[in-house]
Parts: C-alpha cells; sequence; structure tokens
C-alpha cells in the first residue's frame, strides 16, 4: 500500500505555525491585544469615565494605592444638565461622560486625610464608596483610569504613525526601485537627508509649521518621521526583484506599471513589511513618550503615558513620585517589548529555514 501523502500547505500555514512555537512571540501578542481591547473598550470600562479620566479633587492629591474613599453626590442643578450633550455609549466611547452629580470626599481608610463634612443636608442624596487601586495624582485623579485610557493614546499614535510611514515609504521605496536611473537618485537623496535630521527635531519642525500641538499633530508628526526606514527596505527588495522572471513576463503581456508594482512586486514584500511595522510601532510610542515628557507632544490634561512620567518625575523625592513615575514607566517598557519580541518572532516566522515541529 502507498504511503499517503502529506496534506499540501500554504506558506501561511507554516509562518503561523512558526510563530506560536515562539512563546516569548506569542506573550507579547497576547500583551497586545489586552491593551488593544483596553484601548478600544476606552471610557467604557474606566473607574472614572469623566472626559480625560480628568476628574479630581484637591484633598486626595498623591495618595497611595489601595486608597477607598466615601463620597457624598449631590444632583446637579438643571439649569448645568441642559447644556451637557446627550449620554449615550457611543458619545461616552469617544469623549466619556459628564458627572450628573456633585460629588465631594467625606471619609477615607486613612486618617486623618479629611476633615468631617456633614452630609446630612438634603440635598445630598446618597454616598459612594471608591476604591483607587493605584492610588491618586498630584491632581487628585485616578491614576489606574489615565494609565488605562493612555493605551488608546500610544496604540492610536502608533497605529497612525504605522500606516503613515508605511503608505509614504511603501510608495517612495517602490517607485525609487523599480524606475532606478535619475528618479532613484533623487528619491534616494530625499531619504538621506531625511533620515540625517533627529526625529525630535523634525516632529518639533513640523508641529512649528502646523503651528499646533495636540494629539492629532503628535499622531501626524511621529508618522511622517518613520517612512525613511520603510522606504530604504523597499527599495531594496525591489531593485532585487524588478528583473524576476515574473515581473519580465508581465512586460511582456503589458500590464501597466502601477499594477506590476501593486500587484506583483509589494505583495512578495510583506513579510519583511509586517516585521518592521511592528519595529516602528514600538519605535512610534517611544517616541511618543519621549516627546510628551518634553511638553511638545500631547498637551494635559489628556493622558499620554510619557506626559504621566513627567508629571511623576516632577513628585520624585516624595513617596509619590516613585509609583506615579514608574507605573506609566513599566507601561510603555512592556508595551515595548511586547512588539519587539513579536517582531523577533514574525522575522523568524518568515525564515522558511526556522523549523516546524510537529
Amino acid at each position: 500500500m502507498a504511503p499517503a501523502l502529506a496534506p499540501v500547505r500554504s506558506p501561511g500555514y507554516y509562518v503561523r505555525q512558526r510563530l506560536w512555537q515562539n512563546r516569548p512571540a506569542v506573550t507579547g501578542l497576547i500583551f497586545i491585544v489586552l491593551c488593544t481591547l483596553v484601548a478600544l473598550l476606552g471610557y467604557w470600562v474606566l473607574p472614572d469615565n469623566s472626559p480625560d479620566a480628568n476628574n479630581g479633587f484637591v484633598q486626595l492629591q498623591k495618595q497611595e494605592p489601595g486608597l477607598a474613599v466615601v463620597f457624598s453626590q449631590t444632583p446637579l442643578p438643571e439649569s448645568a444638565l441642559g447644556s451637557r450633550p446627550d449620554d449615550n455609549a457611543l458619545t461616552t466611547w469617544l469623549q466619556g461622560c459628564l458627572p450628573a452629580h456633585a460629588e465631594a470626599p467625606v471619609a477615607t481608610n486613612v486618617a486623618g486625610l479629611l476633615r468631617p463634612t456633614p452630609i446630612g443636608s438634603p440635598a445630598a442624596t446618597r454616598t459612594i464608596t471608591r476604591t483607587y487601586w493605584l492610588g491618586t495624582d498630584q491632581a487628585g485623579r485616578d491614576t489606574l483610569s489615565r494609565l488605562l485610557l493612555g493605551t488608546r493614546i500610544s496604540l492610536g499614535i502608533g497605529l497612525v504613525a504605522v500606516l503613515i510611514s508605511l503608505s509614504l515609504g511603501m510608495t517612495i521605496g517602490a517607485v525609487a526601485g523599480y524606475f532606478g536611473g535619475w528618479v532613484d537618485a533623487v528619491l534616494l537623496g530625499l531619504m538621506t537627508v531625511v533620515w540625517s535630521i533627529p526625529g525630535i527635531m523634525l516632529v518639533i519642525a513640523i508641529s512649528l509649521a502646523l503651528d499646533s500641538k495636540g494629539v492629532w499633530v503628535s499622531f501626524v508628526a511621529v508618522g511622517l518621521t518613520m517612512w525613511v526606514d520603510v522606504a530604504r527596505v523597499v527599495r531594496g527588495q525591489v531593485l532585487s526583484l524588478r528583473s524576476a522572471t515574473f515581473i519580465e513576463a508581465g512586460r511582456v503581456l503589458g500590464l501597466p506599471t502601477h499594477r506590476l508594482i501593486a500587484r506583483h512586486l509589494l505583495p512578495n514584500l510583506r513579510g519583511p513589511l509586517i516585521v518592521l511595522a511592528t519595529s516602528n510601532f514600538a519605535a512610534a510610542i517611544l517616541l511618543e513618550a519621549g516627546l510628551s515628557f518634553l511638553g511638545l507632544g500631547v498637551q494635559p490634561p489628556a493622558p499620554s503615558w510619557g506626559l504621566m512620567v513627567k508629571e511623576g518625575y516632577d513628585l520624585l523625592g516624595t513617596r509619590a513620585g516613585l509609583w506615579l513615575t514608574g507605573l506609566p514607566g513599566v507601561a510603555i517598557s512592556l508595551l515595548v517589548l511586547s512588539f519587539n519580541v513579536l517582531g523577533n518572532g514574525l522575522r523568524d516566522a518568515y525564515d522558511p529555514k526556522t523549523p516546524v515541529a510537529g
């Protein structure tokens, strides 16, 4: 009896098998998926779902993790509620939910933190207990809520930066590599000039040119600094593939140039581009954190991790400075590490020399 033939598998099957065998890469992927889920849910899962998680109390400044506080809630007057936007699931997801009650802390599990406050007035309808699991910052805001909401900014700026860098880099690199000659020389000179400018200086120049500082300016500015890496990789790969047999066959058949590049050349670069995208994602997160730390990126009160590190750094020497600096710092490190180990795993997965178990 003839031996059974092994099933025919697509190249993607073996890529997935190699990736699943890489435990650090899978661990990084799981952490990235969890952060993405938190970023997508956003205000829906935050203990403090006010806009920018910015609901702070002066009496609760710089408190340690585990603080439990009893709040009295007083309904806001109708005149204050009339000008508010309608609170629904979509508006809450996009920009948070404005509070419908005026709150005041009346008691905590920390002795001597608050003075006794009478809450027996008719207007005070109820009291609630809220726990600050990661403590509060220098403005009395919930550190956990701001840390979770910061994932939306970090992943958002990484995603936008990668999309911009891939779009520009693939276009410029493919054109330079395919046409060669003076076109290649001009575009390669442009890449060299942009490559020689420090990323932070380029972001500062873009912010000055746009005369603005904010979340979206940071997104675009970071993306415009990272396309050269992609362009150089694409150019090198296209230079080696443009004389391949299948490209020559396409030319003989009269296929237009844009179709040859988009449908036949670029799909062959999928592996290197995916690996480069994960690397750029990590670099974008680090660059945004550095810019926010310097005051050139996301502006207060938006909860950027880099801005939170800066706020904690200003308090170093106090008891609160340690965790207010360390918590966002650890979050940045874990997310960047996850993208790096995932990129390493993808690089090995796309290498056909890597063995597949089973």
